[in-house]
């Protein structure tokens, strides 16, 4: 790999550019994190698009109506603890799922806003539901059931680890935020 060149700059004049790569780097192809990351990326991406094209609905939307059709009366903030989504992510979901006449907010006690899917809103989570089952097909193809299986377990671990850690060392939000279920 080479190094562009440098530009005339106030850094460069001073010497307080480094243009070659730093003797310790992460390992791209072996850094677990990233490499769940990429996988991750390239999961939701290739959901997103099939579900904006063919419904004109995104991941963010059909994790709502996923969640929803599972545990129907969640309140919009039960739903970002179960997804570990951001709130306002979340609004934005219901927002455009309520237009839609997807889902209704109701009365609750003590003031809370349960969701519901309408008729129409269980109608599009069985439109939706095989372009995600998709995703899993792709990542789990090869593997037997009892792979399958001990994979989920590792990443359930994973996510129990990370809850932990953040909740050590007190990260914003409660572990909540980083759902394994």
């Amino acid at each position: 790999m080479t190094s562009a060149p440098l530009a005339d700059t106030d850094a460069a004049v001073t010497g307080d550019i480094v243009a070659d790569p730093l003797e310790t780097v992460i390992d791209p192809d072996e850094f677990t994190p990233r490499l769940l990351a990429l996988l991750s990326n390239a999961l939701v991406y290739r959901e997103s698009h099939e579900l904006r094209r063919q419904f004109k609905l995104g991941t963010n939307e059909w994790r709502v109506i996923s969640a929803l059709s599972m545990r129907p009366g969640m309140s919009a903030t039960e739903v970002c603890e179960f997804l570990g989504m951001n709130k306002s992510v979340v609004s934005r979901s219901v927002t455009r799922l309520q237009l839609r006449k997807l889902i209704v907010l109701s009365d609750g006690p003590r003031g809370s806003r349960p969701l519901y899917l309408t008729r129409a809103g269980a109608e599009m989570h069985d439109k939706m539901l095989p372009v995600s089952m998709r995703g899993q097909e792709i990542i789990t193809e090869g593997l037997g059931a009892t792979e399958v299986a001990a994979l989920n377990e590792v990443l359930r671990g994973m996510l129990a680890r990370i809850r932990s850690d953040a909740a050590l060392q007190g990260a914003p939000g409660s572990p909540s935020q980083y759902p394994i279920d």
